[in-house]
């Protein structure tokens, strides 16, 4: 075999991995945004009230964005395929106790051990690239296992309520059972991992302990987390909570209906990672990108805090959604932000934020509905208004705190 040959072999060998592990953020995907399909038929069966259908929401969220750092120290000190390997049954499992529930403390026991078993799901894929391929190409490359692994919303568009429709909720879940069952097997018989130099094992558990301590001590550490507390929570607190509610409610849409908009608002957000991940500017320029386009974010929810009609709405969702792929850009901020040797816990650390952040909207914005509702006002209206005003304080937050070294180097040289 020629010199020339082996890297493009091992390019092949690292490439089909990296989208057998994408199997499982598929997996992932799909759970995250079920509720927005599942809580029309939720509502009717177990009168759950908006509080208590944000809590179901959240709960996924809050265990998967509490397991990040364990699953960062995981990958950092024994892998990515032990890892995922591990905590995925977990998914399957919960999705078994959540089709079998007919109360509501076990649905929402489902959704946290779903939330575990989907915990490092596209952290792995993070940390593999960052691995695995070249640093130039960290950008567009995770932008594109971005919009793959996010299929699996298509899931629960009108595939799903179609199922629901026909058989029940039920059978909605035994399906994503099924499904999870299997992107575990499909990782665990194809998924290699290449040998890392043996001084990346060396480190102990109780020096990995430390070095989280280490990355809160750095200044530009919190304007990370500010702004990964808002940017994906409002796409996922619209996709995956209160679009279907808002167009049952405000306009009538059955849950078919409800589906195809679904459908279309996730594919538009499909086609725009990649386009932003390939438009990467760099570290300075991309941080202007990330405050501009979050402060717009904030401005279109504004806009749907107020009843302005269906076709208003419908716009408003289409644009956030052509929008909501500059949030890719988040990734390589991270990864140029932290050495190497604390990269699975950096991205941990992020992608924990990023999810008690989904948590906490959909939490929030669930009591406020349920407040909103006892004083007969609107409910949609105080819900998309604290989201907007989130994503306002994010985006301020993230360009008034510190900045990271090479980014604030930059930024004195070039006055």
């Amino acid at each position: 075999m020629t010199p020339l040959r082996l890297p493009k072999l091992r390019m092949t060998a690292a490439w089909a991995s990296l989208l057998l592990l994408t199997t499982g953020f598929f997996m992932s995907q799909a759970f995250r945004t079920v509720a927005a399909i599942m809580a029309p038929p939720l509502q009717a069966e177990m009168h759950l009230s908006p509080g208590q259908l944000g809590l179901f929401a959240a709960a996924y969220h809050f265990a998967f964005g509490g397991l990040q750092l364990f699953m960062g120290l995981g990958i950092d000190l024994y892998g990515v395929r032990r890892t995922i390997l591990l905590a995925s049954p977990l998914m399957v499992l919960g999705a078994v106790v959540s089709a079998l529930a007919h109360t509501f403390p076990l649905l929402v026991l489902g959704q946290v051990l779903i939330g575990i078993g989907c915990a490092p799901a596209f952290l792995v894929c993070a940390v593999y690239i960052a691995r695995h391929f070249p640093a130039r190409q960290y950008a567009t490359i995770s932008s594109i296992i971005l919009a793959l692994g996010s299929l699996g919303m298509l899931l629960t568009g009108t595939p799903l309520a179609w199922l629901i429709d026909t058989a029940s909720w039920h059978a909605g879940f035994w399906l994503l059972a099924a499904l999870a069952a299997l992107a575990w097997t499909v990782m665990a018989l194809g998924v290699r991992e290449p040998t890392r130099p043996d001084t990346a094992q060396r480190e102990t558990l109780a020096h990995a302990l430390r070095t989280f301590g280490h990355l809160f001590k750095l200044p530009h550490t919190w304007g990370i987390i500010a702004l990964a507390l808002v940017t994906y929570g409002a796409f996922i607190a619209l996709r995956g909570l209160w679009m279907g509610p808002l167009m049952a409610d405000r306009y009538g849409w059955d849950l078919v209906a409800t589906g195809n908009l679904i459908i279309v608002v996730t594919l538009i957000s499909l086609v725009s990672l990649p386009l932003f991940g390939r438009a990467d500017p760099g570290p300075r320029p991309r941080r202007g990108v990330l405050f501009w386009c979050t402060m717009a974010a904030g401005a279109l929810f504004a806009v749907m805090a107020f009843d302005v009609g269906l076709y208003v709405d419908i716009a408003v969702m289409v644009l956030f959604a052509a929008l909501s792929g500059y949030g890719t850009l988040q990734y390589p901020d991270v990864k140029d932000a932290y050495e190497p040797a604390v990269l699975g816990r950096a991205f941990a650390l992020f992608t924990m934020a990023l999810f008690m952040g989904v948590a906490l909207l959909q939490w929030i914005t669930g009591l406020i509905a349920s407040s909103a509702q006892a004083h007969q006002i609107d409910p949609y209206g105080p819900v998309f208004g604290a989201i907007a005003l989130a994503l306002f304080m994010g985006a301020l937050a993230f360009r008034w705190l510190p900045q990271p070294a090479s980014v604030a180097t930059a930024s004195s040289a070039n006055p």
